[in-house]
C-alpha cells in the first residue's frame, strides 16, 4: 500500500476553526483598543481646545473667550491673517465639530465680552466610545457617565475615573 501525502480535510476545518478563533478574539481586543485610543484622543483634543481659549482671550481680551469652535480655528480663512473672527488656533479637525469617532461642540457663556465657556465630546455612535467628556474655563475635563458624574485627572486614563471600557 502507498504512503499518503497530503492532510485530509478533518484536519484542514481543524486548522481553519482554530484560525477563526484567534480571529475573534483578535478582533475585540482591537476593537477595546480602538475606543480607548478614541477615548484618549477626545481628552487630548479638549485639553488643545482649553489651551486655545487662554490664548484667545489673552489676544482678544475684549471679545473673551470664543463663543464656538469655528473662531477658534481658521473658520473658512487660508490663515494669512487673523482675527477674533478666525484665530487659526485650533487644529481644522477639531473645529469643524468632528475627530476620531468623537463629535465636538462649545458654546459660550452669551455674555459680551464671554467669560465661560463649555465643550463637550460625545461619541458619534456606540463603536467610537463609551463616554462623553466636557471641560470649561477651569481647564478641568470631566467624564460624563450615563449619570452624568465622574473626573478624569492626568494618568488615570477614562476607564480609571469610571468610564466603562
Amino acid at each position: 500500500m502507498a504512503k499518503q501525502r497530503g492532510v485530509s480535510l478533518i484536519e484542514l476545518l481543524i486548522v481553519v476553526a482554530i484560525i477563526l478563533i484567534l480571529g475573534a478574539i483578535a478582533v475585540v481586543h482591537f476593537r477595546h483598543a480602538r475606543i480607548a485610543a478614541n477615548q484618549a484622543s477626545a481628552v487630548a483634543s479638549l485639553h488643545a481646545i482649553n489651551t486655545a481659549q487662554a490664548l484667545y482671550a489673552s489676544t482678544y481680551p475684549t471679545v473673551g473667550y470664543s463663543p464656538n469652535l469655528r473662531q477658534l480655528g481658521s473658520n473658512g480663512s487660508d490663515c494669512q491673517s487673523v482675527t477674533s473672527s478666525n484665530a487659526c488656533l485650533l487644529d481644522p479637525s477639531i473645529a469643524s465639530g468632528f475627530k476620531s469617532g468623537y463629535i465636538f461642540d462649545m458654546l459660550g457663556d452669551g455674555n459680551v465680552p464671554v467669560g465661560g465657556y463649555t465643550a463637550t465630546a460625545v461619541p458619534a455612535d456606540g463603536v467610537s466610545g463609551n463616554c462623553s467628556f466636557s471641560t470649561n474655563a477651569t481647564a478641568q475635563v470631566t467624564t460624563l457617565n450615563q449619570d452624568g458624574t465622574g473626573t478624569w485627572s492626568p494618568g488615570s486614563g477614562a476607564a480609571a475615573s469610571g468610564c466603562g471600557q
